[in-house]
């Protein structure tokens, strides 16, 4: 049923179009609706819009570009076919927040990626016509449910390569599964996570990020108390040689009454990026609750701490890091260690609850694997465990608690 490429290229089929409109048809090439290589961005939106159950984006040999962002609808499964490429056209997208694609308050989407591109413009973003921001996202999910991102590659954009936030409706995002997606030079972040509850991120790259700061591979940060970082898992991700940190949290927005932290890495590489592999920062006066559970991860050659925790109270949240290794951090910034926490400044509490197992630093530099910076001398309260300094090849543990 599909058309030839050489028509599907130059026009629509009105007669595949109106079964689909009528209902006939599940399944979909966006082909249907036309292609205009110059500009895409009519055709390929009408192909969303059409609501069909599962909409196949071809490779017609040249880029679907758009003028405009592609807003996407509820109950849809996108293929977009290896090759593809989705690309913003030069010139547009001026308004400081338009994304590329954008889900608002919606559900059961997937997109399957795998070989194919979304990609912006992020050079000509930094000067004129252009007005500064952050916010030109490759990819925006806000205030969605049941969400699946397999297998893309976003790039280039103008702030984040994927954004997931909330919106008036739903302050969250809920059921959302990343998987097998690469982030490459990206403005701002990789991946921001505002806003999310049962959250999983896997198997994806995060790499070249810079532009303006945070400059993180994967940011989870909330703007609000009433935002959450529930249940969010991020497995099997490598965050290399961004301009911030590898994996940022940040609940600083957050405080007392923000349902609690749950945050999980798991079998997560951080490497060569310019600050710390790792980075909590909390809010000290206020701070929420919760558990930030780092098992199994390897920090090598990161331009700061492995581990840097910053105004995290004892009795704030827990962090556990097990099956670890530090390796070679801060090797040209003499003010950090391998391990690094900022001690509370606003109050006299002490910082801490941290909670090491089986965590090794590999560091030939004579230097103390484990700094607090404490400048009202506060100190550290509820650190356990026991971590084993290697140097020169040979292993020496250091207990705490």
């Amino acid at each position: 049923d599909d058309p030839p490429p050489e028509a599907a290229m130059t026009k629509a089929n009105p007669v595949l179009v109106r079964q689909v409109d009528a209902g006939q048809r599940e399944v979909a090439n966006a082909a249907w609706w036309g292609f205009d290589a110059a500009d895409a961005t009519e055709c390929l939106q009408a192909a969303v819009r059409s609501g069909v159950k599962k909409l196949i984006v071809p490779n017609l040999g040249k880029p679907w570009i758009v003028a405009t962002t592609i807003h996407l609808v509820s109950d849809q499964e996108i293929h977009f076919e290896p090759g593809v490429e989705v690309v913003a056209s030069k010139g547009k997208f001026l308004g400081r927040g338009e994304p590329l694609l954008l889900a608002a308050d919606k559900q059961n989407i997937t997109l399957r990626g795998e070989g194919a591109t979304f990609r912006m413009h992020k050079e000509d973003y930094t000067k004129p016509p252009y007005a500064k921001g952050e916010w030109r996202h490759a990819l925006s999910l806000v205030g969605c449910t049941n969400v699946k991102v397999f297998g893309l590659m976003l790039r280039d954009s103008g702030g984040d390569g994927l954004y997931i936030g909330p919106t008036n409706n739903q302050n969250y995002c809920r059921d959302i599964h990343i998987k097998g997606v690469a982030c490459e030079n990206n403005y701002r972040q990789g991946i921001s996570v505002i806003s999310a509850t049962d959250l999983v991120i896997e198997d994806c790259r995060l790499v070249n990020t810079g532009g303006t700061p945070p400059g993180a591979g994967i940011d989870l940060e909330p703007d609000a108390p009433e935002e959450r970082l529930v249940n969010c898992v991020i497995r099997n991700c490598v965050a290399e040689n961004n301009a911030g940190r590898g994996y940022e949290i940040c609940p600083q927005s957050m405080n007392s009454g923000s349902k609690p932290v749950s945050i999980h890495l798991d079998k997560c590489v951080s490497r060569k990026n310019k600050l710390h592999g790792i980075h909590l920062c909390s809010a000290q006066k206020d701070p929420p609750g919760g558990l930030l559970r780092i098992t199994h991860f390897l920090s090598e050659e990161d331009g700061m701490a492995g581990l840097s925790v910053q105004f995290n109270p004892y009795d704030a949240i827990r962090i556990e890091m097990e099956d670890t290794v530090i390796r070679d951090s801060a090797q040209e910034d003499s003010f950090f260690a391998p391990i690094y926490v900022q001690g509370i400044e606003s109050d006299d509490r002490p910082t801490g609850n941290l909670h090491f197992k089986r965590v090794t630093i590999k560091d030939d530099k004579d230097r103390p694997f484990f700094k607090i910076n404490d400048r009202k001398g506060n100190g550290l309260r509820d650190i356990t465990g026991e971590i084993v300094l290697e140097r020169g090849g040979r292993g020496l543990a250091q207990r705490a608690g």
